[in-house]
């Protein structure tokens, strides 16, 4: 027998980009959408069948499409570099943390873009693994031997094709992450670093990793270490700083996906007094400016985006990053359903997530409740009413997450011993 409720909502974001909607009616079958309807145009369906959230506003479920699990965005010297040579087991309480966070704040899918031990891919296969996060790994970059990328992965020794190098590892996540420039410079503007990998080498990785089913994603700043990528079929181009104006052209020609997280580079300023590093406050800030330009660009020339965080970077927090990096895109020039597509559906697809296609009929009904109008968003995302899991609330959510992160835990841990 079918189980069908109702949901009244008093707005939907479909996450389709298209408009905000208002006076809906939600038919739930099974776990899923069925009619989606304005409220004025249904007459026969029975109260008592109706959860009335016309006070609210509803979601697609979130999804961060960068991020590193390993990494807690402190600011304290100490902590930030002992979680840069801590092992697996001293790390998974940490990855677990962070998970809860990503929950918390209604990110129900995330990708994680790696670490020098793959611990967050051999965490996903563990009991404590948030049950309600769909969670994509990269496991260990790989990156050029002598060049950037130790934070996050293995080095490709020189003289040993990249192909070669992810053909003959054993330990493959579900994407494949690779280092193709260095990282952006935080005393000279618009410095730009070699490609570590050739267009052919990237061309090669691509058709290997697809005949496993593997999409590439390619950590890359400047004009030529994304040119090369994007030329050699890469699915996602994440950061892309200082690329230019004719990159991002070809990236909308051949549908290449853009992860801009331009928040990291803002929170990166805004603590710039924790660091040890050599900065300037003037170049990073006009370093954020020049990222936001490329995005309202990027809006313009119809580029795919999918928003990221690289939350776990110093000060950007997993789950409330999320807000702060909607707050960018639609202070270019975004509306907020296209926001919220970039945030939603956008990323849903890149990672391959067909459950979270969106508010439509058909799809799994599992979607977000923020209390109050959409004029809110997404700041209301901090405090959300409620997260619906095909079809019914979430016994994990609560509003208070930092008070029941512990209760959370123990609850976890009950169920696997059962």
């Amino acid at each position: 027998m079918e189980k069908r409720s109702y949901i009244k909502a008093g707005w939907v974001i479909d996450g389709t980009g298209g408009p905000v909607v208002d006076n809906i009616l939600l038919e739930i079958v099974d776990g899923r959408f069925g009619e989606i309807l304005p409220v004025a145009a249904v007459t026969d369906v029975d109260p008592a069948a109706v959860t009335d959230l016309s006070h609210c506003t509803l979601l697609p479920p979130l999804v961060d499409s960068h991020l590193h699990l390993f990494m807690s965005s402190s600011t304290d010297v100490k902590i930030r570099d002992r979680q840069l040579i801590a092992g697996c087991e001293e790390l998974n309480p940490a990855i677990a943390r962070h998970l809860h966070d990503l929950f918390s704040h209604g990110i129900l899918g995330a990708r994680d873009g790696g670490d020098r031990l793959g611990c967050a891919a051999l965490f996903g296969a563990r009991p404590e693994m948030h049950p309600q996060v769909a969670l994509k790994v990269a496991g260990r970059a790989y990156y050029r031997e002598g060049r950037y990328g130790g934070l996050i992965g293995r080095a490709v020794p020189v003289g040993e094709s990249l192909v070669s190098a992810y053909l003959a590892s054993e330990a493959v996540g579900d994407v494949v992450k690779v280092v193709n420039s260095g990282l952006n410079s935080l005393n000279v503007f618009a410095k730009e670093t070699a490609p570590q990998f050739s267009e052919d080498e990237l061309r090669d990785l691509v058709v290997a990793a697809e005949q496993r089913g593997h999409k590439v994603m390619v950590h890359a700043n400047g004009k030529e270490p994304v040119r090369r990528a994007v030329a050699a079929g890469c699915h996602s181009i994440e950061h892309g700083y200082f690329m230019g104006e004719e990159n991002l052209q070809l990236m909308a020609q051949k549908g290449t996906c853009w992860v801009p997280t331009v928040f990291t580079m803002k929170a990166f300023g805004l603590n710039i007094e924790s660091t040890r590093t050599q900065s300037d406050a003037k170049v990073m800030q006009k370093t954020v400016e020049h990222q936001m330009q490329q995005l309202t660009l990027a809006r313009q020339l119809g580029v795919n985006v999918a928003l990221g965080t690289d939350a776990g970077s110093l000060g950007v927090l997993h789950g409330e990053s999320m807000v702060e990096e909607m707050k960018l895109f639609k202070k270019v020039g975004y509306t907020l359903a296209e926001t919220v597509h970039c945030a939603t559906v956008a990323g849903a697809e890149l990672l391959g997530l067909t459950d979270f296609c969106g508010i439509q009929e058909g799809a799994q009904a599992t979607f977000l409740v923020s209390r109050g109008a959409p004029s809110q968003l997404p700041r209301k995302i901090l405090y959300l009413d409620s997260i619906y899991v095909a079809g019914v609330p979430s016994k994990l959510y609560r509003k208070n997450p930092v008070k029941h992160v512990e209760e959370f835990n123990k609850s976890i841990k009950r169920d696997h011993a059962a």
